[in-house]
Parts: structure tokens; sequence; C-alpha cells
């Protein structure tokens, strides 16, 4: 079964509270959610695995660590999964970067695909989804599910808030993907909006609202 990993690191827990306020404008959301994410990103590849290697130091040859094994691909679901990006980018300039556009439908508040471009070798590669809300969790299932056809087998899903519901949905429909949240909130309201959480994370970080 897939693991809840919650990310209550003392910084982390302190940026989402100023992401949370209402009065938090968008240019400090969006630079909040890339130090967040640069945060959360040390715990999502803590156990990547590493190689020894040869190296000559200043002073001797000696052994050091390298990361070994598949290459890192981070995939965004569209578009508030953008605002993460950054953040991992800064611990991995070398991964590459797929999307998935999702949105939801307003009536059934179901996922709709509309955008999908990936990396040529995603299949090869551990592959992190980030999208900062997991509310109904039916996103998140869908872009996992995408990622599973294309041949992938080592994703893990990095969110910033999350509430029950969402996190058994992809647990439920992905057992073999770990969740990474920052906090797991209380409900969905009426509207599907995490309760209390942040609002619309995507107008929040591009301003369109």
């Amino acid at each position: 079964m897939s693991q809840l990993h919650v990310i209550n690191h003392p910084l982390v827990q302190h940026k989402l509270s100023i992401m949370r306020d209402k009065n938090t404008g968008s240019k400090d959301f969006r630079e909040l959610l890339r130090e967040i994410s640069l945060l959360m990103g040390y715990e999502v590849t803590r156990d990547l695995p590493l190689e020894d290697v040869e190296i000559e130091t200043p002073i001797c040859r000696t052994l050091a660590k390298r990361l070994s094994g598949p290459k890192l691909a981070i995939v965004p679901i569209l578009r508030a999964g953008l605002g993460m990006v950054d953040g991992i980018l800064n611990l991995v300039p070398v991964a590459r970067v797929g999307h998935i556009g999702l949105y939801r439908d307003e009536e059934t508040h179901q996922p709709v695909e509309y955008y999908c471009k990936l990396p040529d070798d995603i299949e090869n590669r551990f592959v992190i989804v980030t999208d900062p809300m997991l509310a109904t969790g039916g996103s998140a299932s869908d872009a996992i599910t995408m990622l599973k056809k294309r041949g992938c087998k080592n994703i893990r899903l990095m969110c910033l808030v999350g509430v029950p519901e969402g996190i058994d949905t992809v647990r439920r429909n992905h057992p073999d993907v770990d969740v990474y949240v920052a906090a797991v909130d209380d409900h969905l309201n009426e509207n599907a909006y995490i309760v209390p959480g942040l609002g619309d994370a995507g107008d929040r970080i591009f301003g369109t609202k």
C-alpha cells in the first residue's frame, strides 16, 4: 500500500501559513510555493539510490557518493502544478519536465484532459507529479493513470495541501504511488474546495482572480 508522508518541517509550516492568508499577493504566493517545493523536494527524493565513485580531492583520492539509477522527471498538472516545478529544479537542475493538462468540470467536478506532453524516455524516469491542491483526487489519479499507460513505474505525487477524500482516492486507485503533502486539511465544501485550504491555487499563483 502507498505511504502518506506529511512534511511538517517548521519552515514548511511557517511558509504555508503565510500562503493561506487571503491578503498574501500573487508575487509572495509564487515565491513561497517555490520555496516550499524545494524543501519538500528534499523529502520526496530522500531515498534516491546512490553509487560509489572514485574522485580526487585536492588532498587525495577517495570514494564518494553520486546519484545512480533512473533520472528524474517533474510532471506538473496544469496549471497550478507549474508553481512547484522551479523549486524541484533548484535541487535537480538536469531533471526533465513534462506537462499534463487537466481541468475540473464545474458541474461534475470530474477532471477533463486537454494536454499531455512528456519526455520521450518518461517510462525510464523517476517521476514526481506536482499539484498544490489534492481535493477530490480525480485530477491527480487520472494524471498518474496517463503516466502508467506510457510505461511509468516509479511515480510519486507531491502536493501542498490535501484532504482525506482526495488522499484516499489516489491511494486506492494507485496503491504503488506514495503521496507527499505539507498538510492534511479537514474536508471539501459543497463546491469541492478544500477547507480551510488556501483558495484556488492557480488563480493565486497567476493573479487571475
